[in-house]
């Protein structure tokens, strides 16, 4: 090569060395200039009612505990768009029987709060199962606890269950949002709290950490759930949850073995337990003058 040659060469060498250096500082303090995520603060609402009752968003320590549960459970992208997708199956039902007992439909909230809608939800203080009645109390509330029985993960009867409390603490109280509260630390928690601080206003009361943030992370499931689109959250129809198609079996008799029982019905045990999540063992024995309902899937003709 000739010297002319070699240096032309060199000169283009280095203009493009210069010129590939001088796009990646380029990139360089672009990506600086701008996160690669930029997370930003949902709007929140302007007003909000619980059960029919304003909550004062106007007042600065009610709009920060409510903007702390917004943060932290609007990003929390799947659990939302799951709870979306199992409200569509668990919400007809709760909102059923909520509306058959007298209690406001936003209570249904509290099923999300306490359990995620989860049958086989446990605390750590043993409470079970959709509305987390604990097994010394679901008695006292028409709940059967057994070793094969326990109606605390029957949707039904448990929402049922629930809304004999909220009717009483209601009652006690002379406020939703007190009693909704009280579900949480219980009547005589609550009402100690009110006693000594004079007031049974929900907001104004200085509670254990866990009931000063409950109501707050209700709201925040209403206000997600109810404006999921405008939000972000983006679930098509065919996507939800739908209601498993059943048929009600009346047992008046024992069955020894649940198995036999499911297959002699057209499906297997795992499909009844999933159905009837309150069945807890192999076997159901049946007492006199007791009946009991078993869900199996509904035939096709």
């Amino acid at each position: 090569m000739g010297r002319s040659k070699m240096i032309l060469s060199f000169i283009g060498g280095s203009l493009f060395m210069v010129l590939l250096l001088s796009q990646f500082a380029f990139r360089l303090s672009d990506k600086r200039s701008k996160p690669m995520n930029q997370w930003d603060a949902p709007e929140l609402p302007g007003s909000m009612v619980f059960a029919g009752e304003k909550v004062p968003l106007d007042r600065w320590d009610v709009k920060e505990r409510l903007e702390r549960e917004v943060l932290l459970n609007y990003y929390s992208q799947g659990n939302i768009l799951y709870l979306i997708k199992l409200a569509n199956r668990n919400f007809p039902l709760i909102s059923d029987r909520l509306k058959a007992n007298g209690v406001p439909d936003d209570f249904k909230y509290l099923c999300i709060a306490e359990s995620n809608m989860q049958s086989w939800a446990l605390s750590k203080a043993g409470a079970l199962g959709y509305w987390q009645f604990m097994n010394g109390t679901a008695p006292g509330y028409g709940l059967e606890t057994s070793s094969q029985v326990d109606e605390r993960q029957d949707l039904e009867k448990a929402t049922d269950a629930a809304c004999k409390y909220f009717k009483t603490a209601y009652a006690k109280f002379k406020n939703w949002t007190a009693a909704a509260a009280s579900y949480n630390c219980g009547m005589g928690g609550y009402n100690d709290q009110a006693v000594f601080q004079l007031t049974t206003n929900y907001y104004d009361l200085h509670l254990p950490e866990e009931t000063n943030r409950y109501i707050f992370r209700i709201l925040t499931f209403k206000y997600l759930l109810e404006n999921a689109e405008s939000l972000g959250f983006h679930v098509p129809e065919e996507e939800k949850y739908q209601a498993v198609p059943y048929q009600n079996l009346t047992i008046d008799s024992s069955i020894p073995n649940l198995a036999q029982f499911a297959r002699e019905h057209g499906t297997t045990y795992k499909m009844l337990r999933l159905l009837n999540p309150w069945l807890k063992g192999r076997s159901l024995s049946v007492n006199k003058n007791r009946i009991y309902t078993i869900r199996v899937p509904q035939k096709s003709f």
